[in-house]
């Protein structure tokens, strides 16, 4: 089908953190003296602005390459959760934590860069001595957009259904995607994620960050599941007029870009609004109607033509 254009305009609300600058590392390639045929030991040594004084050893976990290592603490996912730890909302902000160590676990490379990191972080009450849970899965930041297309006097939201190993399903979900790299172009990356899954094309000035609206202590973005992943997403917001034929057109199309690219099996949903908060259970439909619903009761949305 031809692409949709979708004229209404609406400002953009993006929030950007100042990053923590780190203090120059050293890398050290320890080669352990002993009778055994033990590998070589992989290590590197940080100096943290928050704990000037007590240097962090990271270590490199068995079957971690030297490659991976290196990757590993290169990536922005681990330099990005090093930074949320020393915000002024992070572990490290009021001195009471300290961080001894982290040992690299497993590393997935996506082409060139890191795409899924595992680690263990070793962090202490400094008053008792007790270590907090620390194994952390870091996959960064990411994006989806909740679509409403109005309709013949109705509204519809537009979704995906994806097959997903993890949960051993396939899911009803909204469009969502990862930031490819640490520039930060959260609206950029949502207009693509539903450009490549869907085949709408969006403008980045008809898009509304619903996470804009939350306090700036939250960092303006949602935690799906800060118990053991890093991941933060922002969700935006897309509303349009669209003929009743559109809404057919959707329904069920198949995308075979995310099927090319990225190995992705994706199927588009159409579901009317009023049934959407039921019909699956995805947290980025639930949180994204949640803060809809909410901006939308407190007069916070842009006029919608």
């Amino acid at each position: 089908m031809s692409l949709l254009a979708l004229s209404a305009v609406f400002p953009t609300y993006i929030h950007r953190r100042p990053l923590l600058l780190l203090r120059p590392s050293r890398v050290f390639f320890l080669c352990k003296m002993s009778t055994d045929s033990s590998p070589p030991s992989l290590t590197h040594s940080i100096t943290l602005p928050r704990q000037p004084s007590d240097s962090v050893h990271v270590a490199a976990g068995p079957g971690v390459s030297a490659s991976d290592f290196r990757n590993a603490i290169d990536s922005c996912l681990f330099k990005n959760w090093l930074n949320n730890l020393q915000s002024e909302t992070g572990i490290l902000a009021d001195e009471a934590m300290a961080l001894k160590q982290v040992v690299i676990q497993g590393v997935d490379m996506f082409g060139n860069r890191v795409g899924f990191l595992k680690f263990k972080a070793d962090i202490f009450d400094k008053a008792t001595g007790q270590k907090v849970p620390g194994i952390v899965f870091a996959r960064g930041p990411a994006v989806t957009v909740l679509i409403l297309l109005e309709s013949d006097g109705e509204t519809y939201a537009v979704l995906t259904e994806q097959v997903r190993v993890p949960t051993g399903r396939v899911v009803l979900e909204l469009p969502a995607g990862m930031l490819d790299d640490d520039k930060g172009d959260f609206v950029g990356t949502a207009v693509r994620e539903v450009e490549e899954e869907i085949g709408i094309e969006l403008k980045k000035e008809d898009m509304v960050d619903l996470t804009a609206f939350l306090d700036a202590s939250t960092g303006r973005r949602v935690f799906p599941s800060p118990g053991g992943c890093d991941e933060e997403i922002s969700v935006f917001l897309y509303r349009g007029h669209v003929e009743n034929e559109t809404i057919r057109q959707l329904q069920g199309k198949e995308s075979t870009v995310g099927l090319e690219e990225h190995g992705e099996f994706i199927k588009v949903r159409v579901v009317p609004y009023r049934e959407l908060w039921r019909r699956t259970a995805d947290a980025k439909v639930l949180m994204a109607v949640g803060l809809y619903e909410m901006a939308q009761r407190e007069g916070l949305l842009p006029h919608h033509h």
